[in-house]
């Protein structure tokens, strides 16, 4: 055999011995990828089967469910998940690596049994807006997927103690367990952060902790969202926090007993976009240097106890779109009212022609209406509540075209409400209540903003004038407050209100019945109802059952109403009808409403013996049935243990004893059973009761000597 031969037959059998290995190599990579896949996919199908699918239970209007889809295509072998909705795999081995369910309508419970803990190669993982019915997150979180980069489960409802097991996720970069039920007590939040060294967004808002924010985390290099808002924080706010050079976001508002100062800030917080330390304890100056953050778009200092003098250097945040400054002068034992009353001190918001919103609600801003708000066109919320705002509402208002949203109550406007400002076609919010505002206010005007859905004119010098057949014109108001506005009738576009939640019409000079048609149009919508101190006499047609489905509180207090109590729907949770002319008996009825919170039927012609059940619900606070015609013995108050508060009999013709029942009231803090027909040993035993305040029993029969107070 010539050499040239052998060399060639070498080369050939080098060539197939290669080529054999890359197809075993490849067959390998094959048979492991499919068996992969098929082993994933089963555990997704059976993720998908442990939920049922509710639209409601996402918030996010463009939700769907998503998993819904995820079907098998083929047979077994060749299925091929990677392709399903929120699923993302890996190029190289083909395993479930990204779970993208946020917004997906899951109903359900996740336990340690799930299949979602088998797809271990998972890195990221977003469950967010669905409802996982309560359930507590499952400690394999952080003993089987550690690989995970991304964990997401916010706005999903889960509920307990976020396990320990959590910090075992060394790798995440985002950990947002934010706005559900959970806690973090039997640990404190170091022991949950001191393993994340690659964290880049922390966000636990609302997660119950009761704990300092750990120092450790001013070693968080990374860190460029920190969200701890309403955790119930305590102890100083490490101030390095604010010199992390990749800091964007910074939110711990709610935490009423953190303290904290500002620092002055430098080059290395350019980066930082919003800044929220809203209804804090945080304290001191603010600092000239505030105007450096230039990247700046949120600031909000409101309800804390800065020092009020403002720096001018405030007016360079021109990308600044939202100012909440409210409360700013709140500070304790301060007799300084500082430079922040005048127009002058806050000049430079004129410079923020990028705001959206702004307020300054409660700054004890002083004199007219300020006039740098004129520069501000593109303002959609406008809050200058309770301040000390005088003179009329200006007519350059019209140049906020923008605006859906202005809350001018509690200042000192006067003159009449310019028809101009209806001409805003954005309104939704109008607050004007609390003012000095005179003249007549016709209802034709409310035609024009057509998306107007929350209205309060009370407490004004007002003259609402009724006109008739404003059906179409008038916008579907939800919430509607005319307290004080010396209405002699009900505004007859009540007619057409059929989106109406919240209805206060209390203080005028209404008479005669409530009309049919005034519920009519509100039957399913009207949740809160109050037309107190008017001179009402009925309902037309008398229901025996309040016509409001979902009425959650109402008020008839200090009418003239007559005949029987009328009975509300089981979602009544206040139920106000004193100092009117009702007769007869209580019905039993009234046992059955389960979230009944107050029931006031004082100063009326009640009469007849009390429901046995009466004071048994265990939501019930307030009882105040004084001054009535009630005779027998009182109910067995109390059975169980329950929320009672407050008991009021007195004026009535009650007899025998105070019932032993109670001693199961232990937070009762008033009891007033004077001026009854009781007659008893003494009860001694009511000064037992731990939360007892007040305690009233003259004028009854009680004998006996006054002894310790010896609980039963």
């Amino acid at each position: 055999m010539g050499m040239e031969s052998w060399r060639s037959k070498f080369i050939s059998l080098r060539c197939f011995i290669f080529l054999s290995l890359i197809a075993t190599q490849c067959f390998l990579f094959v048979h492991t990828r499919t068996l992969g896949q098929v082993d994933e996919c089963s555990a997704l199908l059976q993720f998908k089967e442990s939920f049922a699918f509710k639209k409601s239970v996402s918030a996010d209007p463009l939700a769907y469910p998503k998993v819904s889809f995820w079907t098998r295509e083929g047979d077994g072998n060749r299925s091929n998940c990677c392709s399903w909705d929120g699923v993302e795999c890996d190029e190289d081995f083909g395993h479930v690596v990204g779970l993208d369910l946020r917004s997906s309508c899951l109903y359900g419970s996740i336990n340690s049994s799930n299949t979602l803990f088998l797809l271990v190669h998972l890195q990221r993982l977003d469950l967010s807006d669905n409802h996982f019915n309560f359930s507590q997150i499952p400690s394999r979180f952080g003993h089987e997927l550690s690989s995970l980069t991304y964990l997401n489960l916010s706005y999903s409802v889960f509920s307990g103690q976020i396990p320990s097991e959590i910090s075992k996720l060394s790798k995440l970069s985002t950990l947002d367990m934010s706005h559900n039920d959970l806690k973090l007590t039997k640990a404190n939040m170091r022991s949950l952060v001191q393993n994340l060294t690659a964290i880049k967004q922390l966000h636990l808002s609302q997660v119950e902790m009761y704990s300092s924010v750990p120092d450790i985390l001013v070693n968080a290099s990374s860190l460029t969202s920190l969200q701890l808002a309403s955790c119930g924080l305590n102890g100083e706010f490490p101030i390095g926090i604010f010199h992390l050079p990749n800091l964007e976001v910074l939110d711990v508002e709610g935490n009423s007993n953190l303290t904290g100062y500002f620092p002055n800030f430098n080059r290395s917080n350019n980066l930082l976009k919003k800044l929220n330390v809203a209804s804090t304890n945080f304290s001191g100056m603010l600092p000239a240097s505030i105007g450096k953050l230039h990247s700046l778009n949120l600031l909000d200092i409101s309800w804390c106890h800065f020092y009020p003098l403002v720096p001018s250097s405030l007016g360079n945040l021109t990308q600044l779109n939202y100012l909440d400054m409210s409360g700013f002068n709140d500070v304790p034992n301060n007799n300084s009212t500082g430079q922040l009353v005048s127009e002058y001190s806050l000049s430079w918001i004129a410079s923020l022609t990028n705001l959206y919103s702004l307020s300054l609600e409660s700054t004890k801003f002083r004199g007219k209406f300020p006039s740098f708000v004129a520069n501000l066109t593109q303002l959609s919320f406008l809050e200058l509540g309770d301040n000390e705002i005088t003179g009329q509402i200006p007519s350059w208002h019209m140049n906020l075209t923008q605006l859906t949203t202005l809350y001018l109550w509690g200042n000192n406007l006067q003159g009449a409400i310019p028809r101009s400002l209806f001409q805003l076609k954005n309104l939704e919010f109008l607050d004007l209540s609390n003012n000095s505002l005179s003249g007549q206010v016709e209802f034709d005007q409310f035609s024009q903003p057509q998306k107007l859905k929350y209205l309060r004119l009370s407490y004004n010098k007002l003259s609402l004038q009724i006109i008739t057949n404003l059906s179409a014109t008038i916008p579907q108001l939800q919430y509607l407050e005319l307290i004080s506005c010396n209405l002699t009738e009900f505004p007859e576009f009540l007619k057409y209100q059929s989106k109406l939640l919240y209805l206060q019409l209390s203080d005028n000079n209404i008479h005669g019945r409530i009309p049919k048609w005034v519920w009519n149009a509100t039957r399913e919508t009207l949740l809160t109802l109050n037309l107190s101190s008017n001179f009402l006499t009925g309902f037309d047609q008398n229901p025996i059952n309040l016509p409001w489905q979902n009425l959650c509180s109402l008020d008839l207090r200090t009418n003239m109403l007559q005949g029987s109590l009328p009975i509300p729907p089981q979602s009544i949770i206040n139920y106000l009808v004193s100092s009117n002319n009702y007769s007869g008996e209580i019905s039993p009825s009234f046992c059955n409403l389960n979230h009944l919170h107050i029931l006031d039927l004082s100063n009326n012609s009640l009469s007849g013996m009390l429901p046995q059940c009466l004071g048994n619900s265990s939501a019930l606070e307030i009882l105040m049935l004084m001054n009535n015609s009630f005779h027998g013995s009182i109910p067995q108050i109390c059975p169980v243990e329950n929320s009672l508060k407050m008991v009021d009999l007195s004026y009535n013709q009650l007899q025998g004893k105070v019932p032993r029942s109670m001693a199961n009231c232990t937070r009762l803090e008033f009891l007033n059973l004077r001026n009854n027909h009781m007659r008893d040993i003494f009860p001694s035993w009511l000064g037992a009761l731990p939360a007892l305040q007040f305690l009233s029993l003259r004028s009854n029969g009680f004998h006996g000597m006054i002894g310790k107070c010896v609980a039963l």
